[in-house]
């Protein structure tokens, strides 16, 4: 059937005729002047009615002139065009009013934050991570809110992520690492946040690492288990050797009332795949004493962290928003609101794709500092690190790196 052209006649002489005249209703209208039987060529204008699918098709002409399948009289589809945008416009107003009021609230929740502005930091000269944003973590023994220092980190993680791609690349730093605090002495990493709080924390990564990090983000123990109660918990496998140390440092924390509202506690029966709540996530966190020791920890905390990204990610942006809005108090960063919102709503393309553990090449030794950890060869660390990272293959270290690299020998004896 050829295509139907639509307009507007006149209520009379549709066919040249009155419009209910038998004959033009099989036959050509002139004789045979049509191309086929129904044709009518004479109307408000030549071809305005095209081969109706059975006799009588245009009988009973419409208010406006208008003929659609079947007889009937229907809108034009111009009109319907016009309505059906219409209706995508008004929704797509809706859904852009409702993504503004939540920017907004988000705006006006994110001020609670505890906000802090680090100033000029250190970078090793020459350094630069081309595509890369790297964000330190920090996650501080702290009880009774202290974000901006005097309290150890207990996590130090460095967060790397692929601008282009969105993957994101975990290197936890070993809390106990001797490394250069950039002050003139040497110690354990985790020691920089009790001395100078995130900045001199960062300076620490800076330096020892060459990295370019100048923005963080800390929590305390209560974000962890707030985070993970409000995702409905997470789920983790546990071992025979870390069930008893979970339940353990479980009912410490609420015993010593180190976390928020939680009175009791009941133990995880047993050892396999579970499901944590937010205190038991927070106690698996801290385990440090089962086959691994510290650098066990840190894959659990990373583990952890993992989890809580993933779930938060499926849930989408409407649950973050809820979730960021109950950790705000146990949160402190140099990123401002734009930065946060930004990140959270490219979250659905992010992904974490590889978690390490730095340094990669380590000893334990009991030292002037204390009980360290102690990287073999810095540098020959901190060249794969960058190879790990930023995919900077055969990475030669800066100077200052060589630098302390060499010192750490000359304290230790170890390399």
């Amino acid at each position: 059937m050829s295509d139907r052209r639509t307009g507007r006649g006149r209520r009379q002489d549709y066919y040249g005729n009155e419009p209910r005249d038998p004959r033009y209703r099989q036959e050509p209208y002139n004789g045979g002047s049509g191309p086929e039987p129904g044709y009518y060529e004479n109307g408000p204008e030549p071809g305005y009615y095209e081969n109706g699918p059975e006799p009588g098709y245009y009988e009973n002409p419409g208010p406006q002139g208008y003929y659609g399948p079947g007889g009937y009289y229907q809108e034009p589809p111009r009109r319907k065009k016009k309505k059906k945008r219409g209706k995508v416009l008004f929704a797509v107003s809706i859904f852009v009013l409702l993504f503004l009021f939540l920017g907004l609230f988000l705006m006006a929740q994110l001020n609670r934050m505890d906000r802090i502005n680090l100033g000029e930091i250190l970078v090793n000269s020459g350094i630069g991570s081309s595509g890369y944003r790297n964000i330190a973590l920090f996650g501080v023994d702290s009880r009774s809110g202290e974000l901006a220092s005097g309290t150890n980190s207990d996590t130090i993680i460095v967060c790397s992520i692929n601008q282009k791609t969105g993957d994101i690349k975990l290197a936890s730093v070993y809390r106990d690492t001797y490394l250069d605090h950039t002050n003139g002495r040497y110690g354990k990493a985790t020691e920089c946040y009790a001395e100078g709080g995130a900045k001199q924390s960062i300076e620490m990564l800076n330096k020892n690492l060459d990295l370019d990090i100048t923005d963080f983000v800390t929590v305390n123990f209560n974000a962890i288990v707030e985070a993970v109660d409000l995702l409905g918990g997470i789920e983790v496998d546990v071992t025979e050797e870390e069930l008893e140390w979970l339940n353990g440092y479980a009912y410490d924390l609420i015993n010593q009332n180190q976390v928020e509202n939680y009175s009791t506690y009941e133990p995880l029966a047993s050892a396999g795949t579970q499901q944590l709540n937010g205190v038991q996530a927070l106690a698996y966190c801290r385990i440090r004493y089962t086959t691994g020791w510290d650098f066990k920890r840190t894959e659990r905390q990373r583990e952890v962290l993992n989890k809580i990204f993933q779930k938060a990610q499926a849930q989408g942006v409407t649950a973050l928003a809820g979730l960021v809005n109950q950790m705000l108090p146990d949160i402190a960063t140099s990123l401002s609101n734009t930065e946060i919102l930004s990140l959270a709503a490219g979250i659905a393309n992010y992904e974490i794709v590889e978690s390490i553990g730095f340094p990669y090449d380590q000893t334990t030794a009991d030292i002037e500092a204390g009980d360290c950890v102690i990287p073999i060869n810095l540098a020959a660390n901190v060249s794969k690190l960058h190879d790990d990272l930023f995919g900077t293959q055969g990475y030669t270290p800066s100077e200052t790196v060589q630098q302390i690299s060499n010192q750490i020998i000359s304290d230790t004896g170890i390399q």
